[in-house]
């Protein structure tokens, strides 16, 4: 899902893989229509990005923010053990795809607005390795990749966000997690709305506190 506040009309666009797949997003736009817009993307494939910036083309944006994370089928594996097959596709969904949909659509994002990336820190870190999650840990490719991107992008006003949202009790994190999403969500939209305005690159959690390179 990559949501983005609307600068013109108040609206928020969210973008999912499936158009077959009903999600809590559905029903937020049911809730709220008029403000609430779906598009289907997968962001591994480069047409159906290029085909969603053309829709978008004339749209602008106060906050572009990207959401992608998969693991290999088998979490357990040690490094060498992950099928090729497997670690290429989670560096694309993990690492290529998201800094993709970033370049793609920066441009909509309005000059004082917000670019971020989900990404992770200490404490899925600390899960990861409970969980030999090894493949999983290359989530700091991405990271470096939006390091690079900042550094060509030195001269904008964008603020730049990677978001650890923490360990959520999600299917990705698993049952263990500290937090709910009701309780991390929110956090998260409120220091992404904070850092609006602050132009360069920042790497914090849920709480607004610095996270670790």
């Amino acid at each position: 899902m990559l949501p983005g506040a609307s600068a013109s009309a108040g609206a928020c666009t969210g973008r999912i893989r499936s158009s077959a797949t009903r999600t809590k997003l559905h029903e937020l736009a049911d809730a709220h229509p008029g403000r609430v817009e779906i598009e289907t993307l997968d962001i591994r494939e480069q047409d159906q990005l290029a085909a969603l910036a053309t829709r978008l083309a004339q749209r602008r944006f106060d906050i572009l923010f990207v959401n992608a994370d998969i693991t290999n089928p088998d979490p357990t594996q040690t490094i060498g053990e992950v099928s090729t097959e497997d670690f290429v596709e989670v560096m694309i969904v993990n690492a290529l795809s998201p800094m993709r949909v970033v370049e793609t659509l920066a441009p909509n994002v309005t000059v004082e607005g917000l670019v971020g990336v989900m990404s992770s820190g200490r404490q899925r870190r600390q899960q990861r390795k409970r969980t030999a999650r090894a493949l999983s840990r290359q989530q700091g490719d991405a990271q470096q990749f939006m390091l690079s991107y900042a550094a060509r992008e030195a001269a904008s006003a964008r603020a730049l966000v990677l978001m650890a949202p923490g360990w959520v009790r999600t299917e990705l994190g698993g049952p263990e997690g500290r937090l709910s999403i009701e309780e991390s969500v929110p956090s998260l939209v409120g220091v992404l709305l904070s850092k609006q305005g602050t132009p360069g690159l920042q790497y914090v959690d849920y709480l607004g506190r610095t996270v670790p390179w």
